[in-house]
């Protein structure tokens, strides 16, 4: 972490240095007050400057691509990770060999480091901020097929007249089956269970 100690006739002078050695503005910089200014004695004797150590804040996003970037290597996987702003948020995408042990089976292994990684980011963050893992295009893969089993359910649960219940999804799976079932008139969706066995359950209208 760069951080400096200057000093000033006041703390406000001794900030405004400080701010110019960091090449920073004052709003990503903490800073301690060590010494307090004090007054000489009839302008000549004992006077002190004000003595203030500062430091750059941490950057949230930079925090947690670190973070995931040495998470990765401990897991033995060689992958590259790029950093990526799109309207609904910041994503990392991961890419590399073996990248299968990364997004585990149904995602649940990529999903449990996105949640790592956000909880890294929002240590360091003033307001939440969120972050979405991805790898190699595996989130819009799977969005696909989890629409298609959305369809293939609800023409099951409409040809047998027998309410489906899906295997345990996370919230974000769950939200991709409601949106779809939804445009489905001879359904209707609700979820039961607990967190991580929560389940979507299919009823025929």
């Amino acid at each position: 972490m760069k951080k400096v100690t200057v000093s000033g006739k006041t703390v406000d002078e001794a900030i405004q240095s400080g701010l110019e050695k960091l090449e920073a503005e004052q709003g990503n910089v903490e800073y301690d007050v060590l010494e307090e200014p004090q007054k000489a004695i009839f302008g000549l004797f004992g006077g002190k400057s004000a003595l203030v150590e500062m430091r750059l804040k941490p950057d949230p996003q930079k925090e947690a691509l670190l973070f995931l970037r040495d998470t990765i290597d401990k897991m033995g996987v060689q992958a590259s990770v790029d950093q990526e702003e799109r309207a609904d948020g910041t994503y990392f995408n991961i890419s590399g060999a073996d990248i299968g042990v990364l997004i585990g089976k149904r995602g649940q292994t990529l999903d449990s480091l996105q949640y790592l990684v956000n909880l890294v980011a929002n240590r360091y963050a003033d307001n939440y901020i969120r972050i979405y893992l991805d790898a190699e295009g595996y989130r819009e893969r799977r969005k696909e097929a989890l629409e298609t089993l959305a369809r293939r359910i609800s023409e099951k649960a409409v040809r047998t007249k027998r309410e489906v219940r899906l295997e345990p999804m996370s919230s974000h799976e769950r939200k991709v089956i409601h949106t779809v079932l939804q445009n489905i008139d001879e359904v209707s969706t609700y979820s039961e269970g607990q967190e991580p066995y929560r389940r979507i359950v299919v009823v025929p209208k």
